[in-house]
């Protein structure tokens, strides 16, 4: 695999110096600084471009170009948003990116509840806790109707866990939750928040489904003629929040969104991490029956229990067999004769950063510890094979 890390820009306290020095030969990342649905430009792209060559590394993968929430509803501008979105992907194969990342999720991004959840080492992980979240939605954002998407006994365990929380804890409880809203550095209102809810009023995941088949006839083709790969990433966590809907959960989800425009330009980022919350998930599976449509990797692990919490774990610990999953990865890339670009998704905070203030999952040390492990496990499944065949 290529092996790469996500990087958010000049702003990021991990440098590019710090990324090539953690054995990575490219860096993820994208143009932060542009405003969702605006076009990403030749000049604004090369600028980028420059200056990751400059630090010895390349940029092939752009994580994320953002789709604006009018394509999702279909509403305001999103025939000019989609224009937009096909100029920039026009740009972008101009100046030899190959990978195109982006997602298809209502308002939020991602969704954890406690970002600085220790662990018996005393390292930091992301964590979701259910009863927390159903607090936070039913008590603290007050979402009207939210009731309805939970048991009485979920509500009761919510209401008692909120009863347990100081003044402060339900703050960061309500930081936190908005974390994957873009620009939630700032804290948002709760009239604010409500008031984007309600503009998905009428829109179940059947609509957005059909919104996202939309967007992708119209964009794949551009794609395909740039010389790009679309990868879209599956929704995390995988199901409903905030009475928002999800459509890229499953395979079954990837397999229908790939029906929807056929192309070797139409694929998944394949992110274990996502996919691995659900236990109906096989991961091992996916990548041998699409592993033709994978054309970017994030690999990472989540240890969940059967309330519907997890935190993520250590790389090759969890609950996803990182083992069975990256050996697949091998035997598909040696079958199309490619190299896919991966990153180490996530990480502890530890050893020194625990000090820092960094994008939560994004400290240095707890990705450089996961791509150690990772191109370890790596190096001896291929050279297991390699044995195999000689043996053979």
């Amino acid at each position: 695999m290529q092996h790469t890390m996500r990087w958010f820009g000049p702003n990021d306290p991990v440098s590019l110096s710090d990324i090539r020095q953690a054995g990575c030969t490219g860096v993820v990342t994208a143009l932060h600084h542009i405003p969702v649905g605006d076009v990403w430009t030749v000049e604004e792209i090369n600028k980028r471009k420059q200056t990751i060559e400059a630090a010895g590394m390349s940029w092939t993968v752009v994580e994320s170009l953002p789709v604006h929430e009018d394509i999702k509803k279909q509403s305001g501008r999103y025939k000019q948003y989609i224009e937009n979105y096909k100029r920039s992907l026009k740009h972008l194969g101009e100046c030899g990116l190959q990978v195109i990342t982006y997602n298809f999720m209502p308002i939020l991004d991602w969704m954890r509840t406690d970002i600085a959840y220790e662990m018996p080492d005393k390292s930091k992980a992301l964590r979701f806790e259910k009863s927390a979240f159903i607090a936070f939605d039913l008590f603290l954002l007050k979402r009207p109707g939210a009731e309805k998407d939970y048991s009485p006994q979920e509500i009761e365990k919510a209401r008692l866990r909120l009863s347990k929380m100081n003044e402060q804890e339900k703050e960061i409880l309500y930081r936190n939750a908005l974390l994957g809203l873009p620009g939630s550095e700032e804290r948002f209102t709760e009239e604010e928040i409500l008031r984007a809810l309600k503009t998905y009023e009428g829109i179940d995941a059947k609509k957005l489904k059909q919104h996202l088949f939309h967007l992708l006839r119209q964009i794949v083709p551009v794609a395909h003629e740039a010389g790009l790969k679309m990868a879209i990433h599956p929704d995390d966590p995988p199901y409903r929040i905030l009475g928002l809907p999800r459509i890229v959960s499953t395979e079954q989800d990837a397999v229908e969104l790939m029906e929807a425009a056929p192309s070797v330009a139409n694929g998944l980022c394949f992110c274990t991490g996502s996919f691995g919350v659900r236990s109906d998930n096989d991961l091992p599976g996916i990548v041998r029956r699409l592993g033709e449509n994978i054309h970017f990797i994030h690999l990472r692990s989540t240890k969940r229990d059967a309330e519907g919490n997890f935190y993520e774990a250590d790389h090759l610990d969890g609950d996803v067999d990182m083992y069975a999953v990256v050996k697949e990865i091998v035997m598909m890339m040696r079958k199309r004769n490619i190299s896919i670009p991966m990153r180490p998704d996530h990480g502890h905070q530890m050893l020194d950063d625990l000090r820092k203030t960094t994008y939560p999952g994004y400290s240095a040390i707890g990705r450089l510890r996961g791509l150690a492990e990772l191109r370890g496990l790596e190096l001896g499944i291929r050279r297991s094979l390699d044995d195999d065949k000689l043996v053979g």
